[in-house]
């Protein structure tokens, strides 16, 4: 069983932050996410591509931004549940909850924010046949990569026209045996270097682009042994080890929906007048995730509801105890692990 103050369901910029302003509170958080990494739709979608309403930033990479959320949150020593999925929430006598993921992980909170973004976040598959059966059990469909050693001297096919493709493809160059780009378009919609990257790769011969083409069908008995491939008319075959499709992801609500919630159109409702907390007490969401009058999917709207909703669950869990307000450039950051953040103190100094 897994023991935190704040359990924080989603590891994208929202969730992260609150990290930080329970932590000011001196309240513990842990951070689960069906994502193999923290970020979110920042990791995942589109790590490389600026965003330009950050206060202070102004143009910042997506994953830029959730380096720096994590190095800013790193002295509260956050735990995290990754790759797995929140499934099944129980609250107990005494008001807290038992939070049980799709592998059975149990974690036990004072209070439950959901800061999910637009929901748990599933690949688009290809519609090819019999692909269930290669995504089981190391068969050789993948749509994250986790672990690149695991492709190391491995002949690798990725399908995709993106950020996510052109990125591993240019990482997996240097790991695989062989990497092959297919592509149903010839132009790509990604970062100008990576495709400048994936362009030269391709000239040193380290990198097989077919475009246009599309993958149509596999060949393999309990593994995958080879893919067809239809480009410009013909249909050719390449041998490969794996089969890495990265057509993005689509998010749903996924079993949160099922948590007997105030939902509205795929969004969790919530009391936007004082906490963001929904219709059951000690859950809050925060971020994309929720809903009410005049709301703003942004970021920086995120980071405003994660504040709010950490001083609600202070004052949930410190009943009638008072909590004084005081500005980081006075009081310092203190972190768990015994670090200290503060601004120089003044000098106190006559002129003579």
């Amino acid at each position: 069983m897994i023991e935190t103050d704040i359990l924080i369901i989603g590891a994208g910029p929202t969730g992260l932050f609150a990290v930080f302003e329970a932590g000011l509170l001196k309240l513990k958080c842990h951070i689960i996410d069906g994502l193999p990494q923290p970020g979110g739709q920042l990791s995942e979608l589109y790590p490389k591509k600026p965003i330009f309403d950050i206060p202070g930033y102004p143009s910042i990479l997506a994953g830029d931004l959730v380096t720096n959320l994590m190095e800013q949150i790193k002295q509260f020593q956050p735990g995290f549940t990754l790759n797995e999925v929140a499934e099944t929430i129980d609250k107990l006598e005494d008001g807290t909850f038992i939070v049980t993921t799709n592998k059975g992980t149990k974690h036990h909170a004072n209070a439950v924010a959901i800061a999910g973004g637009l929901g748990s976040f599933e690949p688009r598959k290809p519609l090819l046949e019999n692909i269930e059966f290669y995504e089981q059990n190391d068969r050789g469909v993948e749509y994250f990569v986790k672990d690149p050693e695991k492709f190391r001297d491995k002949k690798v096919v990725i399908s995709g026209g993106g950020d996510s493709a052109l990125d591993w493809s240019i990482f997996l160059s240097n790991v695989a045996s062989s990497v092959t780009l297919v592509h149903r378009r010839n132009e790509f919609r990604g970062a100008l270097d990576s495709v400048e990257n994936v362009q030269e790769l391709k000239a040193s011969g380290k990198i097989k682009l077919i475009t246009p083409g599309e993958i149509v069908s596999f060949k393999g008995a309990d593994h995958i042994e080879s893919v067809n491939i239809e480009t410009n008319g013909e249909t050719i075959n390449i041998e490969t080890d794996y089969f890495i499709p990265l057509f993005g992801l689509t998010p749903k609500l996924g079993p949160i929906a099922n948590w007997g919630l105030d939902i509205e159109k795929n969004a969790i409702k919530v009391d936007n007048a004082l906490d963001y907390q929904t219709n059951i007490p000690g859950i809050y969401a925060i971020g994309d995730v929720n809903s009410y009058p005049g709301k703003l999917k942004l970021i920086l709207c995120g980071f405003h509801e994660a504040t709010l909703m950490c001083q609600s669950v202070y004052q949930r869990m410190n009943p009638g105890k008072k909590y004084v307000l005081k500005y980081t450039t006075v009081s310092g950051v203190d972190g768990f692990d015994g670090t200290r953040k503060e601004a120089e103190k003044q000098i106190v100094k006559a002129i003579e």
